[in-house]
């Protein structure tokens, strides 16, 4: 953005400076005699690649960054649904005798269940619960329509595309309560399926996880 509203700037004042300096009122010599100029032809072609390359270096780096491969400790399939989301932690879907995994839905609180300290239209009902400085692979799709899983605390918004499973990572820093909410047009109660994860220690989470 710093780089653009540099452009910009450059570009509009070299506009209206050609604009005023040869126009046919002020001066009708330079605009019989101005066909054209390779030198100048040459740099307002040369100038945009160099910028250009210099865009492309970070973006390089971060697309790289963003495709690079870790193993993670933990993987979370996020569901979305009209109009909740459920949850599945795979790892644990065959840790049990019975065969049955860590999973559950998550819906919004309606107004008479919230209590004091709750957020209106971002309380869930089961919230997410991940563990801090952990890898985490989040896979994400849908059951019926478009949906998008956004928290805006990590910088995440993944859409959950029907019969498509949508990939990210996480790599959460510090201990909290984060919020979000489905960030694609999904029906008549998209507004009401907010997102809400606990971020807590390592040892805690598997306590969690044992209960």
């Amino acid at each position: 953005m710093f780089i653009l509203i540099g452009v910009f700037i450059f570009v509009s004042w070299l506009l209206i400076k050609c604009c005023l300096l040869y126009r046919l009122s002020t001066n009708k010599e330079a605009v019989d005699n101005f066909t054209h100029a390779t030198s100048i032809e040459v740099i307002w072609t040369v100038i945009p690649a160099i910028i250009l390359l210099f865009i492309a270096i970070p973006s390089f780096s971060l697309l790289y960054s963003m495709d690079e491969i870790v193993d993670p400790s933990l993987t979370l399939k996020v569901i979305g649904h009209q109009w909740y989301w459920s949850y599945e932690y795979s790892d644990y879907n065959y840790c049990s005798k019975k065969n049955v995994g860590l999973s559950f839905d998550s819906y919004m609180l309606a107004d008479d269940d919230l209590e004091k300290g709750h957020f209106r239209l971002l309380e869930v009902d089961n919230r997410v619960v991940l563990p801090v400085r952990t890898h985490i692979r989040v896979l994400i799709t849908s059951a019926d329509v478009l949906h998008s899983w956004a928290i805006p605390s990590f910088g995440i918004k993944v859409d959950a595309c029907p019969g498509r499973l949508n990939q990210t990572s996480l790599f959460i820093t510090r201990t909290g309560t984060f919020f979000g909410q489905c960030s694609e047009l999904c029906g008549v109660n998209h507004g009401f399926m907010p997102i809400a994860i606990n971020v807590i220690e390592p040892a805690n989470y598997l306590e969690w996880v044992s209960n």
